[in-house]
């Protein structure tokens, strides 16, 4: 590729990356079909009750050990919590994670694809000890595990 190429190669992503980056500027880019898709009552329900009602309609569950959930038993900083979910119930639609001494409790939702593995891992900021909590929907049927987290150093600015 000689000189006069690359620079034509350059000027070219030059010139899409600065449309895309004004567009976006302009909102003419923003992700308003996910962002009208968000349960923002359930995001900012202060109560793990008001928090699963919000996501799913209803906030009662049965407990099932076929939900696990791998959290460390005592967390360093409450501010970088790692925890994994899984599990090998049929047809999960959706995964709710709660943390359920936060101001407020529900902390990711995650929708599965039909399918997919029930296998999700992320990192939760934590106020103060307290019970890490998964609620599956599948089947038309919600089913929770919880499992005790102690913080030695707050996470929420404790």
């Amino acid at each position: 590729m000689n000189t006069d190429t690359k620079r034509r190669v350059f000027l070219k992503g030059s010139l899409a990356a600065g449309t895309v980056a004004v567009a976006a500027g302009a909102g003419l880019l923003a992700p308003q079909a996910v962002l009208a898709a968000w349960p923002e009552k359930a995001f900012t329900a202060k109560s793990s009750e008001d928090a699963l009602s919000g996501a799913f309609g209803s906030a009662a569950s049965e407990t099932s050990e076929q939900i696990k959930i791998k959290a460390p038993d005592i967390a360093e900083n409450g501010a970088v919590v790692p925890v994994t979910i899984t599990s090998d119930i049929a047809g999960i639609e959706t995964i709710a994670l709660l943390s359920t001494a936060n101001n407020a409790p529900l902390v990711a939702l995650f929708n599965m694809g039909q399918g997919a593995a029930a296998d999700v891992s992320t990192r939760i900021k934590m106020g103060k000890t307290g019970d890490v909590v998964a609620v599956v929907k599948a089947g038309g049927k919600m089913l929770s595990n919880r499992k005790s987290v102690k913080v030695t150093i707050g996470g929420c600015g404790g």
